[in-house]
């Protein structure tokens, strides 16, 4: 059965940085869409960027212009660059495939201080 685990998470302060890494342990990483996901307290969690098998990404409004999504296929891992951190980007941090998801990893907390 297929897994994710990530890390990275950690407290800091608004306006810091953090990089999440994201591992996949089936087969066939590099066909799959994949995608960082965030559940804030309180809330569902919801899709915040994705990047296609192309290489192509995707960044939702929230996050448009401060974060990053990359890949490497070689490794197959998954990358969050978070700048520019606010206390609304406080959450749950997971990653998953876009359309097809697997089992949910642990996630890694980020929790950004005013």
């Amino acid at each position: 059965q297929a897994q994710f685990v990530e890390s990275g998470g950690g407290l800091v302060h608004t306006g810091g940085s953090l990089r999440l890494s994201c591992t996949f342990s089936g087969s066939a990483f590099s066909i799959w869409a994949m995608g960082w996901y965030r559940q804030a307290p309180g809330m569902q969690r919801e899709l915040i960027a994705s990047i296609r098998e192309d290489g192509g990404t995707t960044l939702e409004e929230p996050v448009k212009g401060r974060f990053t999504i990359s890949r490497d296929n070689a490794k197959k891992m998954v990358y969050l660059q978070m700048n520019e951190l606010k206390p609304d980007d406080t959450g749950v941090y997971y990653c998953n495939g876009l359309g097809r998801l697997w089992c949910w990893g642990p996630g890694t907390q980020v929790t950004v201080s005013s």
